[in-house]
């Protein structure tokens, strides 16, 4: 898959799953914007790319704020590349009984993880319909697809995107674009080794192939959707979970 002429951002562009498919794109031709709200690691993810004869930027974006997300739109309009792709990766979780989740917590849950792909696709949506062929690749979870004891509200607000991904399916194929959801198991990122051991073990004995999945395999999920060999899917979810979750 070559992505050569094309532009891409990718929000949590920093770490994990993001940082997987920053390096994905790269190297298969893209230039690259690393979208994050870390601005020490973002920058130095883009300076990694470069090293590597990649084309990559740094952008920093907080999806949770409205100011942060009108900057970085504007910034993205002020330049000639405009925008070919956008996959919207940042998210965030912990794991407790729901009976447990405070206000300030819930908040954060749909802010980040539903808000934040609703309202950073609104604003990128001009650029993207502009380039003629746009592609939009959400990251949602199994949890959304089938639900996650300790992530009740983490489980909703993917569910959420679920619904986001095949509703602008609709609505954008008039525009030439596509519209696909990833939903990732278990992944070996950093936010999954804070989670407690007992847990990390049980969801790995939980997953039919016994182990985790790579950060790159879900990033090549997410080019395969965002490429000309997907061409004729759109408003689709894919599971890259091992089998842990086969949903009909």
């Amino acid at each position: 898959m070559r992505f050569d002429g094309k532009t891409v951002l990718v929000t949590g562009g920093a770490s994990g799953i993001g940082l997987a498919t920053c390096n994905r794109f790269a190297e298969s031709g893209a230039s690259v914007i690393v979208a994050d709200l870390n601005t020490d690691r973002g920058a130095a993810a883009a300076e990694e790319i470069q090293s590597r004869g990649g084309s990559a930027r740094f952008l920093h974006l907080d999806v949770t704020d409205l100011s942060s997300i009108k900057a970085a739109a504007d910034d993205l309009g002020a330049t000639s590349a405009g925008l070919d792709i956008l996959v919207n990766v940042a998210g965030w979780d912990i794991i407790e009984p729901f009976i447990d989740n405070s206000p300030s917590y819930i908040d954060k849950v749909v802010a980040l993880n539903f808000l934040g792909p609703v309202r950073v696709t609104q604003a990128l949506l001009p650029l993207l319909i502009a380039s003629g062929s746009g592609r939009i690749v959400h990251v949602a979870s199994d949890a959304g697809r089938v639900g996650s004891t300790g992530e009740t509200v983490y489980a909703g607000a993917k569910g959420g995107v679920i619904a986001l991904t095949k509703s602008l399916a609709r609505e954008l194929v008039r525009h030439n674009m596509r519209v696909n959801c990833i939903c990732p198991g278990p992944t070996d990122t950093p936010l999954f080794a804070n989670q407690p051991e007992k847990m990390r073990e049980a969801l790995i004995r939980a997953i039919p192939m016994r182990r985790l999945a790579k950060a790159e395999e879900v990033a090549d999920g997410i080019l395969f959707f965002a490429s000309d060999y997907s061409s004729f899917i759109t408003g689709q979810i894919l599971s890259v979970s091992g089998g842990l979750t086969m949903v009909g």
